[in-house]
C-alpha cells in the first residue's frame, strides 16, 4: 500500500538542490537517503513532513497520515525541558494528561536510564537529547518515520541499540534515513535513493549494494552517451560526403539526404545526455604551524565531573605531544564532552587542573558547532576572524564546499555538512599547532569521512 507520492518534485535555493524527483514510498520500505553534503536530503525531509514547501512539483500523501519527523537539530525550547516532559508534551494536552504511561514504555524500549528522564535537556550530551527527539517522534505513533542523521552524537552502543530497535518496529512502518554511516544503513534499509540535482535513482537495495549498481548505471549511461555521440558523427562524415558529390553532381536529391542526415545527428546530438558526475563537496584540510614544546598539554590525575560535582572518572598522569593522534571514546553522557571542555579551559588561558605549553596555538571545535553564527554568513565568517581579502576568502570558501551562492547566505541556511567545512575552514586559516575537536564528522557526508581529516600535520 502507498502512503506516499512524489511526483517531479523540485526544490531550488539559489540553485538546484534536486529537480524531476519521483519516487512512491510503500508500506514496509525502509530508504536511504544517500547525497553529498548541501545536496538537499533535509529539504527533502522538510518536504515529506509538511515543515516546507516544494518549489515545484507535489506530493500526495494517504488520508490522514501521522509523520514522525527527527530532524538534525533539538530545537531551542526544547533545552529548558526535561527529556521526560519534552516527550511528554509531544502528545495532545488531553492524551498527556491521562496517558502518560506511554512515555514510560517508550523510554523504556529506547533504554534511556530513569536517572536521565529527569534532567533538563540541556545537561544531557549530544547522544541523548538525538535520543529524546526519536522518543518524542515515536510517541505519536506516526505511519512513517523521517529520520535526519539519527546516529550524529550517538555512541557505538548507542548506534547498536538504535539499529535493534528499528529492526523490531513493525514491518510494515515505512522510514525513510539519512545517514552518512554506511554500516547503519547496510543494517537498517532495504531501498537506497541517491539523490541528485537531477535524474535521481532509487534501487531496491540496501546502501553499499546500491552503490555498485548507481556505479553500474552510471558507467552504462557513458557508454551510451559515448556511442550516441559516435553515431552523431559518422552522420555528419556521411552528410559531408554526400554535400560534395551532390554539388559537383548538381543532385538535389544528394542535397536533400545530406540535409536529412544532418538533422538525424542534431536529434541524436540533442537527446544525448551525459552520465552523472560526482562533484566533490570540497576538501576538508587541516595544518600545522609547529611547536618546540615536549608537551602540549598536561593532564596529572585530572578530576572530571558532572555540572553538580559528581565524579565521573579521573584522567591519571597523562601528555598531549606534538604528532599525537588521540581519539577519545565512552559511552554517552560518561564525559568526553566534559573533559575537552576543560582541555579548551586551558587552551583559553583559565587556571584548572589541565596545564598547557604557552606556545600552544589552539584550534577548538564543539560538536554543536557554536563557534558559528548563524546570523553571519559564510564571507563574513572568514574575512571578520582572518585577514586574507574578499577574493582570496571566496576561492578558499568555493574549495572547502562552500559554492559562490551560499556565501552571501546566513550560515544557518547551510547544510550540517557545510557548517563543519566552514568551521574546519576557519579553523586551517588561523594556522594553530594544536587541534581539539569534538565529533567533527558529525554531518560529513560519506566521501567527506572516508577522507576525513586530509592534514599536513606533523
Amino acid at each position: 500500500m502507498t502512503v506516499m507520492n512524489i511526483n517531479d518534485l523540485s526544490v531550488v535555493l539559489g540553485e538546484p538542490l534536486f529537480e524531476n524527483l519521483n519516487l512512491t514510498i510503500s508500506k514496509g520500505d525502509r530508504i536511504g537517503l544517500v547525497a553529498a553534503n548541501g545536496r538537499g536530503k533535509t529539504s527533502l525531509l522538510d518536504c515529506l513532513s509538511g515543515v516546507s514547501e516544494p518549489t515545484n512539483g507535489t506530493i500526495v500523501r494517504a488520508r490522514g497520515l501521522r509523520v514522525g519527523y527527527v530532524a538534525q537539530y533539538v530545537p531551542e525550547q526544547a533545552y529548558s525541558h526535561t527529556l521526560y516532559d519534552w516527550v511528554l508534551s509531544a502528545l495532545p494536552t488531553e492524551q498527556a494528561e491521562y496517558e502518560s504511561w506511554r512515555v514510560d514504555v517508550v523510554l523504556g524500549d529506547l533504554s534511556i536510564p530513569y536517572e536521565l528522564q529527569k534532567l533538563p535537556l540541556k545537561q544531557l550530551s549530544g547522544g541523548w537529547q538525538r535520543t529524546a527527539l526519536l522518543a518524542a517522534a515515536w510517541i505519536t505513533a506516526p505511519d512513517i518515520l523521517l529520520l535526519d542523521e539519527p546516529t550524529n552524537h550517538l555512541d557505538l552502543n548507542r548506534i547498536g541499540l538504535l539499529q535493534d530497535w528499528l529492526s523490531h518496529l513493525p514491518r510494515d512502518l515505512p522510514v525513510v534515513i539519512t545517514s552518512h554511516d554506511r554500516a547503519f544503513l547496510d543494517a537498517t534499509t532495504n531501498r537506497t535513493l541517491f539523490l541528485r540535482t537531477d535524474r535521481s535513482r532509487a534501487f531496491t537495495l540496501p546502501y553499499t549494494q546500491a552503490r555498485g549498481a548507481l556505479d553500474e548505471a552510471d558507467a552504462a549511461d557513458q557508454r551510451r552517451f559515448a556511442n550516441d555521440l559516435n553515431k552523431a558523427q559518422q552522420l555528419r562524415k556521411q552528410a559531408a560526403k554526400l554535400k560534395n558529390i551532390g554539388i559537383n553532381s548538381g543532385s538535389d536529391l544528394l542535397v536533400t539526404k545530406t540535409k536529412q542526415l544532418k538533422a538525424r545527428a542534431e536529434k541524436i546530438e540533442d537527446a544525448a545526455r551525459p552520465a552523472h558526475q560526482d562533484y566533490s563537496a570540497g576538501d576538508i584540510k587541516l595544518t600545522n604551524s609547529g611547536t618546540h614544546a615536549k608537551a602540549l598539554v598536561t593532564l596529572d590525575d585530572v578530576p572530571v565531573q558532572t555540572p553538580d560535582h559528581q565524579l565521573l572518572y579521573k584522567t591519571g598522569r597523562k601528555w598531549i605531544l606534538p604528532g599525537d593522534r588521540i581519539v577519545l571514546l565512552g559511552a554517552n553522557g560518561t564525559g568526553k564532552t566534559r573533559l575537552i571542555n576543560m582541555i579548551q579551559d586551558a587552551l583559553a588561558g583559565h587556571d584548572g587542573p589541565v596545564k598547557c605549553a604557552p606556545s600552544v596555538v589552539p584550534a577548538y571545535s564543539d560538536q554543536n558547532l557554536s563557534q558559528l553564527s548563524d546570523q553571519d554568513t559564510p564571507m563574513t565568517a572568514v574575512t571578520g576572524q582572518i585577514d586574507i581579502g574578499d577574493q582570496n576568502a571566496r576561492r578558499v570558501l568555493a574549495g572547502a564546499g562552500v559554492n559562490i551562492q551560499m556565501q552571501d547566505a546566513k550560515i544557518a541556511a547551510l547544510s550540517g555538512g557545510q557548517k563543519v567545512r566552514l568551521a574546519m575552514l576557519i579553523l586551517r586559516l588561523k594556522n594553530p599547532n594544536f587541534y581539539l575537536l569534538d565529533e567533527p564528522t558529525n554531518h560529513l557526508d560519506i566521501v567527506s569521512r572516508l577522507n576525513a581529516f586530509e592534514t599536513d600535520l606533523v
